[in-house]
């Protein structure tokens, strides 16, 4: 009797002492290892390369929980019930600008200027090379040799690149959009106006929302609030002209090269002889972490809308109603896009590089990868050319790592 107690006993022990370990194992800041994607509330030292999806029919994960957003959608709805007529008084909502986002539009909008013609001028210096069947690109004087291309025929190559010259537009992409002449009296753009409306980057349309008067693009401006009669927008106001301007509204679709041109100032930073590649360089990505700064502020009131499945993006209260997605499970919405909330990503194409160390030195092998690290072509273009390498970008560029060499590969865990 004694020995099955005494065995009993030990078990019972054996038990707990198992329980606590896993207890502890799973409250213990080791867990953190395991995530696979970075936290942006975290650490910026701990950062790394976001990982793109691997699944492309799968929809992109939600900015703000499903349970957040219905909510906000039942709070509506018992709203819209109890006062069916009511004054809308926030803004943007009521169709006023909101004033202290004013100014922050108009430095994002230079910004943006200021970056065209900064990385159009270091690629004079600074070589950038895309391949001929994917959008990889890299930054340096001969392609790399990492196997990721995903393009046509790409597995007769054994996924490797084919590299040509790269510009501007290969280092920074924006997204276009519609743009909407009255963003609150007519928020959608429905199919039949596809070819009408004129399409214009995406970052442009936001700041022209938010209150930068650009040419050739006008924005109806609001002196009164509307009203919201049973979830309708109502606008009382009457606007002198406005029939005029809405027939000089839809002109013909310019580039984006075009849309640069409208209202600079001659006497800005954006016409100056730039001598010091290294003062241009900053100068640049100061300006990019301005513009990113301020599209984010501008994002907080403003809504900005992105396709689930595709890379499609639309500003405003609504998303359009053109049927252009082509991405997966579009037969059942009849080509429409399935619409939710927009990140900065979606707005401003990071587009992550590989990391050079040296410009002059050997291409990046492919059995090598997991020592290199990546950055935003923006950042890495800047970097290249002569500006300091940026706090929050140290980690994910892996600057702490150093690649063996070629006889040393085999040495190496």
């Amino acid at each position: 009797m004694q020995r099955r107690s005494l065995l009993l006993q030990i078990s019972q022990l054996s038990k707990l002492h198992r329980r606590c370990n896993q207890a502890y194992f799973f409250s213990s800041g080791k867990t953190q290892n395991f995530h696979s994607f970075p936290d942006n509330n975290g650490d910026p030292m701990y950062s790394d390369v976001p990982k793109p999806r691997t699944d492309k029919s799968q929809r992109k994960p939600y900015p703000t929980p499903m349970k957040e957003l219905i909510k906000r959608a039942k709070q509506e709805k018992e709203l819209r019930k109890s006062q069916p007529c009511r004054l809308l008084e926030h803004p943007p909502a009521n169709g006023l600008l909101v004033p202290e986002l004013v100014d922050v539009a108009h430095r994002v909008y230079r910004a943006r200027e200021l970056i065209l013609s900064g990385l159009s001028k270091l690629l004079q210096f600074i070589p950038v090379q895309r391949c001929r069947f994917c959008y990889e690109v890299h930054i340096g004087n001969v392609g790399h040799e990492i196997r990721t291309c995903t393009g046509p025929k790409s597995g007769s190559r054994s996924a490797t690149h084919v590299w040509r010259k790269g510009g501007v537009g290969d280092v920074i992409f924006f997204p276009k959009c519609f743009h909407l002449y009255d963003r609150v009296g007519k928020s959608r753009v429905v199919h039949d106006e596809r070819h009408s409306a004129p399409r214009i980057p995406a970052i442009l349309e936001l700041c022209i929302q938010a209150g930068v008067d650009v040419e050739n693009y006008p924005s109806k401006r609001r002196t009164k609030p509307v009203y919201s009669i049973e979830g309708r927008i109502v606008d009382f106001e009457s606007v002198a002209g406005m029939d005029e301007m809405e027939t000089n509204l839809f002109v013909e679709n310019v580039d984006d090269t075009e849309v640069d041109v409208l209202r600079r100032d001659p006497n800005s930073e954006l016409n100056a002889e730039d001598t010091n590649l290294i003062e241009l360089s900053t100068r640049t990505l100061d300006s990019w972490f301005e513009m990113i700064g301020g599209v984010r502020k501008i994002m907080e009131k403003y809504n900005v809308w992105t396709c689930g499945y595709c890379p499609e993006v639309q500003v405003g209260p609504k998303g359009h109603k053109v049927r252009m997605c082509r991405a997966s499970k579009h037969q059942s919405r009849n080509g429409l896009h399935a619409w939710q909330e927009a990140t900065i990503n979606d707005l401003v194409g990071p587009n992550y590089v590989w990391h050079v160390h040296d410009l002059n030195g050997p291409p990046l092998r492919n059995d090598l990868k997991r020592y290199y690290g990546k950055a935003p072509a923006v950042v890495e273009l800047c970097v290249q050319a002569g500006a300091p390498v940026p706090d929050q970008y140290r980690s994910m560029m892996r600057l702490d790592v150093v690649p063996p060499e070629r006889d040393e590969v085999d040495l190496v865990a």
